[in-house]
C-alpha cells in the first residue's frame, strides 16, 4: 500500500513538473509574443520590415551605372533568383523548408541530443531559415550569452509570425535580399555582382555554392583572400545539394573539381561606369536651398546659379524639395530608389575609352617628353620662380595631410620635412595603380603633371546627357570640368558671335575685308587683335571662311559693326549663364564657361533654334516601384530656325575646310558634321565641339592649374588635345546600331530656305592636298587670342 501512494505521488510530481514546465512556456512565450520582454515586433513591422536598401542609378538602356547606399543592397523578387542558389540555401541551411512553419522540432532535437549531450558540434545548427531571416530582421548582434538566449526565443515566436504572414516563397526572398556578405555586399544580387559580375539569375551552380557557403562565416570564407577554404566551403554546399537531390552524383564530382572563377569588382563610389556623372547626380539630389551665408564671398556666381536651378530645376534639391507619404525626406542611401537616367551606357563607355586612349596613349607621353628635365616642370618654361612657389605652397595646404598635421599643432617647418619625406604609396597611372615611394611634395609635382579632359554629350533635340566625363579617373581627379569646372572658350566663343550676324540679316557667304580691326577703349587705349598667319590679309572673303579658318579679323569685324552689349546679349540668349564683360576681347573667347554650358548652346544649332537645357533624370521610383517624379525637356526658342540653319552651315565649314578638317583627312569621316576648335591663351586649354543632327558632344583638355600646358602649339592647339577625343568616341557611336546616331543623318533643311550657301572663296581640299593640310595646322595658331 505505502508503494502504491509512493508511486502515485511521483507520477503526481512529475505530471505536475510537466504541467507546470508547460504552463511555464506558454506563459513565456506569451509574455515573449507580448513584448513585455523586450521588442517584439508589431503586425504592420511584419508586414513591412524595415531594410536599408541601396538607391539604384539606371541608364537609359536598363544597365545599373551605379548605387547610393550605406548598405549596398538593392532588392530582387523570386523570380530573379537562379533556382541554382534557392536549391543550394535549402539544401545547406534548412533541408526541412518546406515541411515546418518556422520552428524545426527535429533540427531543435537534433542540437539537444547531439551537438549539446554528444557535444558533436559539426552536427550542425538548429535555425530554420525563417527564424535566422528573424534575427536579420529585427535584432542586432547579442552582447552576452542570456540576452543571446532571449533572442533565440524571440526568434522562435517571430519565426512563427513570419511563417503566417508570408508565403515560403516570400521568405526565402526575404532572407536573400537581407543576408549580409562582405566588401559592402549586403543581398544575393550585390554578393552576385561584386563577386561574378552578374545578376542573380544568371549565377551557376558552382556560382550559387560558394555564394551560400559564405553566409556561415562571411570573412572566414572569403574568396578574394582565402580562396583553398571557400573552395572546400562550396564543395560541402555542393555534397548538401547532391545529397538533397537537388543534383546527381555525376554532376556534384563534375562540379566539385572546378577552380573558383570570381569577377570581383567591390562596389563604392569610386569605380563604375559614370563615375563622374553619378557623383554629379548625388551632389544635385541632395543640394539644399541656397543662402547666401553658406557661400565664401568669392562664390557669389555659383550662389546666383544655385538659386536659379532650385527655383526653375526640379532635379536640384530634389530629397529636399519632395517628403515620403509620413512627411520624412527621402534618404537616397537607405530607401532604395530606383532613378533612371538619360546616359547611354553604350555611348558613356565609348567616351570613357576616348577620353583614356588619347590622355594616355598620346597627349600625356608627348607632354611628359616636353617637360622632361624642367626645373618647374610640369609647368610652363615662362612661369617665374615666385608663382611656381605659391602653386606649390596652396597645394600643399590643400592636402589632406597638411591639415591634420597643422591641427596637431605641428610647425611649418616640421611640416616642411614631413612633405619632404619619402612614405609608401600607391599612385596613378595609365597602366594601372603603382606601388612606389615618393615623398608628399613629390607627389603634388606627379598629380599636377597629368593632363585632364572632360567630355559632354547630348541629344540636342530631347536634351537627354548621353555621355558624361568629368575627368581621366575619378579615384585620383575628383574635380568634375564638365559640369563644375570652368575654363576659357577660346574661339568656340566665335560661333556665337557669327550667330548675332546671322540674326542681323548676313549671310554665311557674305564678303567682308580680312584687315586687322582696332577697338577703341574706354580707358583711351586702343586694342587691335591680331593673327599670327597672313593668310589672305587684305583680301575680301566670306564670313564661312572667316570661321573655317578660325580667323580674328573677321571676328573683329563682326563685333566692331555691332556692340559686345549685343554679344553678350546673344551668348545668355543661347543658354550661356556664365558672367562675361562686355568687351571686344570677348570675341576671342577670354570667359570662363562650363562645358555643359558650351554644349548645349551649341545644340541649339542642330534643334532648329530651340535651347534645350541638359536632361539628366527621366523619372524616380520608390522601392516598390512607384513613379514618385518625373522629368521632362526645358525648352526655349533662341533663335528662328533659318538662322540655326545658317549656323550649321557655318560650322560645317570649319570641318569641311578649315580648323577642323582632319576629321576628314584624318579620321575619315563621311557624315554631315560641324564643329568648332578652340585654343587659349599660351595653349592652357584645348577644345572641341562637335554638332551632328541627333547628338552633340564637347571635348576639353588642359592642366590642373592654367599654367601647365603644352609650350608648343602643335600639341597645344585644341585640334591635337581634344578633336581626336571627339573621333575616338564618334566612331564606334557610329558603327553601334544602337547608338541613336549614324553617318547617314542629315541636318534638316528649313521650308522654303533659298539662301545661297555656296561661296565664291570656298574650296574643298582634297585629302592628299597637303599644302592646304597644311595652312590648316598653322591657321590654328590665330585661335589662342
Amino acid at each position: 500500500m505505502k508503494n502504491l501512494t509512493l508511486k502515485k505521488k511521483i507520477i503526481i510530481t512529475l505530471y505536475g513538473t510537466f504541467a507546470t514546465g508547460v504552463i511555464l512556456v506558454v506563459i513565456l512565450f506569451s509574455l515573449i509574443s507580448s513584448g513585455m520582454l523586450g521588442f517584439m515586433p508589431s503586425f504592420e513591422e511584419l508586414e513591412n520590415p524595415q531594410t536599408q536598401l541601396a538607391t539604384e542609378i539606371f541608364a537609359a538602356d536598363g544597365k545599373v551605372l551605379g548605387t547610393f547606399f550605406s548598405e549596398n543592397r538593392s532588392r530582387v523578387d523570386y523570380r530573379e533568383i537562379s533556382p541554382n542558389v534557392i536549391n543550394a540555401l535549402i539544401a545547406t541551411e534548412d533541408i526541412r523548408f518546406h515541411d515546418h512553419s518556422g520552428i524545426d522540432a527535429r533540427g531543435l532535437a537534433r542540437v539537444l541530443f547531439v551537438t549539446i549531450l554528444l557535444q558533436e558540434e559539426s552536427s550542425g545548427g538548429g535555425s530554420t531559415i525563417t527564424q535566422q531571416l528573424a534575427k536579420l530582421l529585427f535584432h542586432d548582434p547579442a552582447t552576452n550569452v542570456m540576452e543571446r538566449a532571449l533572442q533565440k526565443l524571440k526568434e522562435w515566436v517571430i519565426a512563427v509570425k513570419l511563417e503566417r504572414s508570408y508565403t515560403k516563397e516570400e521568405i526565402l526572398t526575404m532572407y536573400l535580399n537581407k543576408a549580409p556578405f562582405i566588401y559592402d555586399a549586403y543581398g544575393i544580387k550585390s554578393a552576385a555582382s561584386t563577386f561574378f559580375g552578374k545578376s542573380p539569375s544568371d549565377l551557376k551552380t558552382e556560382e550559387a555554392a560558394v555564394l551560400i557557403g559564405m553566409l556561415k562565416n562571411p570573412s572566414l570564407f572569403n574568396p578574394v583572400r582565402r580562396p583553398e577554404i571557400t573552395l572546400k566551403r562550396r564543395n560541402v554546399v555542393l555534397h548538401q545539394m547532391m545529397k538533397a537531390k537537388y543534383l546527381t552524383k555525376q554532376t556534384y564530382d563534375s562540379l566539385k573539381t572546378l577552380p573558383l572563377q570570381l569577377e570581383f569588382q567591390r562596389a563604392g563610389h569610386l569605380g563604375g561606369l559614370a563615375p563622374y556623372f553619378r557623383e554629379y547626380l548625388r551632389l544635385t539630389l541632395t543640394a539644399e536651398q541656397p543662402v547666401r551665408e553658406n557661400y565664401a564671398s568669392w562664390q557669389s556666381q555659383k550662389f546666383y546659379e544655385d538659386s536659379i536651378a532650385w527655383n526653375t530645376d526640379p532635379l536640384f534639391g530634389w530629397v529636399n524639395k519632395n517628403l515620403k507619404a509620413d512627411g520624412t525626406k527621402y534618404d537616397i542611401y537607405r530607401d532604395g530608389l530606383k532613378i533612371y537616367t538619360t546616359i547611354d551606357s553604350h555611348l558613356q563607355t565609348y567616351a570613357e575609352k576616348a577620353v583614356t586612349k588619347h590622355l594616355g596613349q598620346d597627349l600625356q607621353p608627348q607632354f611628359f617628353k616636353e617637360k622632361k628635365g624642367r626645373s618647374r616642370a610640369p609647368f610652363t618654361r615662362h612661369l617665374s620662380q615666385e608663382a611656381y612657389d605659391n602653386i606649390i605652397n596652396r597645394a600643399i595646404r590643400q592636402t589632406d595631410r597638411y591639415r591634420i598635421l597643422k591641427r596637431q599643432g605641428t610647425s611649418e617647418d616640421s611640416i616642411k620635412i614631413a612633405f619632404e619625406k619619402p612614405v609608401s604609396m600607391r599612385v596613378f597611372s595609365y597602366h594601372g595603380e603603382v606601388d612606389t615611394i615618393m615623398s608628399p611634395l613629390d607627389s603634388i609635382h606627379y598629380y599636377k603633371s597629368f593632363l585632364r579632359a572632360s567630355l559632354f554629350s547630348m541629344d540636342p533635340h530631347s536634351g537627354y546627357v548621353r555621355a558624361y566625363v568629368g575627368g581621366p579617373n575619378y579615384k585620383h581627379f575628383k574635380y568634375d570640368m564638365a559640369t563644375l569646372g570652368k575654363r576659357q572658350v577660346g574661339s568656340t566663343i566665335k560661333p556665337f558671335v557669327y550667330t548675332l550676324a546671322m540674326q542681323e540679316g548676313l549671310t554665311p557667304c557674305d564678303m567682308v575685308p580680312n584687315i586687322p580691326q582696332t577697338f577703341y577703349l574706354p580707358t583711351g587705349q586702343t586694342w587691335t587683335p591680331r593673327n599670327d598667319g597672313s593668310k589672305r590679309e587684305g583680301e575680301m572673303v566670306s564670313l564661312k571662311w572667316g570661321l573655317a579658318q578660325s580667323n580674328n579679323n573677321v571676328t573683329a569685324w563682326i563685333m566692331k559693326q555691332y556692340t559686345p552689349e549685343a554679344v553678350v546679349r546673344m551668348i545668355h540668349t543661347l543658354g550661356i549663364k556664365s558672367p562675361m564683360d562686355p568687351v571686344p576681347a570677348l570675341a576671342l573667347g577670354t570667359p570662363d564657361i562650363g562645358l555643359s554650358e558650351m554644349v548645349a548652346a551649341y545644340a541649339t544649332y542642330a534643334n532648329k533654334g530651340v535651347h534645350t537645357e541638359p536632361l539628366f533624370v527621366t523619372r524616380i521610383e520608390d522601392r516598390y516601384s512607384n513613379v514618385i517624379s518625373t522629368f521632362s525637356p526645358r525648352r526655349k526658342e533662341a533663335i528662328n530656325e533659318s538662322n540655326a540653319y545658317l549656323m550649321i552651315n557655318l560650322l560645317e565649314g570649319v570641318v569641311n575646310t578649315g580648323t577642323g578638317y582632319r576629321l576628314r583627312y584624318r579620321y575619315h569621316f563621311k557624315a554631315e558634321i560641324g564643329g568648332k576648335t578652340g585654343t587659349t591663351q599660351n595653349n592652357s586649354d584645348g577644345w572641341f565641339i562637335g554638332v551632328t543632327p541627333n547628338l552633340v558632344t564637347g571635348i576639353w583638355v588642359g592642366g590642373e592649374e592654367r599654367d601647365i600646358h603644352f609650350d608648343d602649339i602643335r600639341q597645344g592647339q585644341g585640334a591635337s588635345m581634344a578633336l581626336p577625343i571627339w573621333a575616338e568616341y564618334m566612331k564606334p557611336a557610329y558603327n553601334d546600331p544602337q547608338s541613336g546616331v549614324t553617318e547617314e543623318d542629315l541636318f534638316e533643311k528649313p521650308g522654303h530656305f533659298n539662301v545661297n550657301l555656296i561661296c565664291p572663296d570656298e574650296y574643298k581640299p582634297n585629302t592628299d592636298d597637303k599644302e592646304v593640310i597644311e595652312s590648316t595646322y598653322q591657321n590654328q595658331n590665330n585661335e589662342f587670342y
